[in-house]
């Protein structure tokens, strides 16, 4: 997750939001981790997991949306990625030049 506080930290001036989203997990758990591990952005919670399960079918982390300034969904990865390299940023950057 440095990596995505790197690059929100970078792009937010850009236009970049990011959102992080916990499910089944416990409130006072998700502070105490957001806060040992240092996350800038958002958490939102979800706590039965019915939204990220059965609207976006979410059902195992980590899994990141990349959603254009209009709400369409550009891609779905699922599974650790590298923020910090070139793939991600030109697709953010791309993202974020879209009108």
């Amino acid at each position: 997750m440095p990596s995505v506080n790197r690059l929100y930290g970078e792009l937010q001036k850009k236009g970049l939001a990011v959102l992080l989203v916990s499910f089944r997990e416990d409130a006072g758990h998700v502070r105490r981790t957001v806060r040992e591990r240092g996350y800038t952005a958002p958490v939102l919670l979800d706590a039965s997991g019915d939204v990220t399960g059965r609207l976006y079918g979410v059902f195992g982390p980590p899994t990141a949306y990349v959603i254009d300034r209009q709400g369409r969904l550009l891609a779905r990865l699922v599974g650790a990625h590298d923020w910090d390299g070139p793939a991600a940023r030109r697709l953010l950057e791309a993202t974020l030049e879209l009108k």
